[in-house]
C-alpha cells in the first residue's frame, strides 16, 4: 500500500485514467469495464480495475488542481508501476467555436500554477503531452468521426477568478479550454518517463456561460472516455 492508496502490488494496471471525480471514475468503471475490481476508497478517492476488450486497465479519481493530481500520479507511477495515464476531465471554453460537450485534446498546458517555479529557477517550463498517445487518440476520433480540437490548454489553480474577463488575454494567445491538472501530470509523466495525455469535455464556456449539469459532469462525456480507453489498447 501506499501512503493515499490501499491497493496492493499488482492490483492497478500499467495504463490508468484519471477523471478528477471519483464519481466519475465509478461511472467509467461500472459502464466501461468488465469484471471491475475497486481496489481504493481511501478519502471516498474511488480506484478500480477491470478489462477492456481483453486489456486490464485501471480507473482513479484523482480530485480537483494540480496538488491533488500529482499525489496520486506520483504515488500510480512510483509505487505501482503505472506507465500510461490519460486524464478525462471537464474544462471550460475559452473560444466562441468551442461549444459544450467538444472534445479538446491537450497538446501542452500552460498554467497559473507555481509547481514549476522552484525547479526552472528564472524560466518557463512547458509540460506537453505524449506525442504518441497524442496521436492514437486522434486518429481514433478521426476515424470515428468524432470531432476533437487540438492545442494548448490552462491549468488554473483558482476555479473562481477575482476578474471574469481575465480569460480573454488567454484565448487571444489561442489558449482553447481552462482546466486544473493537465499541466501537472505532463510534468510529472516528463520526470519519471512515462507517457501523458489529457482529453477534455467541455462542461462550460465562459464565452456563452452556458454550463452542464452535475450529473452531466458526472457521467455522460461518453465520447472522451471511449476514445482515452482505445488510445490505450492500440
Amino acid at each position: 500500500m501506499s501512503t493515499h492508496l490501499e491497493a496492493r502490488k499488482g492490483d492497478i494496471a500499467e495504463s490508468v485514467l484519471l477523471p478528477g471525480d471519483p464519481m466519475r471514475a465509478k461511472w467509467i468503471a461500472e459502464t466501461f469495464l468488465e469484471d471491475a475490481v475497486c481496489y481504493n476508497d481511501v478519502r471516498a478517492m474511488l480506484g478500480y480495475t477491470g478489462t477492456y476488450k481483453g486489456k486490464r486497465i485501471s480507473v482513479q479519481g484523482s480530485g480537483m488542481g494540480i496538488p491533488s493530481a500529482l499525489i496520486y500520479c506520483h504515488e500510480l507511477i512510483t509505487e505501482y508501476g503505472v506507465k500510461n495515464l490519460i486524464r478525462v476531465g471537464s474544462a471550460g471554453s475559452y473560444q466562441p467555436d468551442i461549444k459544450l460537450r467538444d472534445i479538446v485534446i491537450a497538446m501542452a498546458a500552460s498554467s497559473t500554477s507555481g509547481i514549476n517555479n522552484s525547479r526552472f529557477i528564472n524560466a518557463d517550463y512547458s509540460p506537453t503531452a505524449n506525442f504518441e498517445l497524442l496521436i492514437k487518440a486522434a486518429n481514433y476520433a478521426s476515424k470515428h468521426n468524432i470531432p476533437i480540437k487540438a492545442g494548448n490548454v490552462l491549468s488554473t489553480d483558482e476555479f473562481y477568478e477575482d476578474n471574469p474577463d481575465a480569460f480573454k488575454l488567454w484565448a487571444e494567445f489561442g489558449v482553447l479550454c481552462v482546466e486544473m491538472e493537465a499541466a501537472g501530470l505532463y510534468t510529472i509523466a516528463a520526470k519519471h518517463n512515462v507517457r501523458a495525455l489529457a482529453i477534455l469535455t467541455i462542461s462550460d464556456s465562459l464565452v456563452s456561460h452556458q454550463r452542464s449539469s452535475q450529473e452531466e459532469r458526472e457521467s455522460t462525456f461518453t465520447q472522451m472516455v471511449e476514445i482515452a480507453l482505445n488510445t490505450l489498447i492500440e
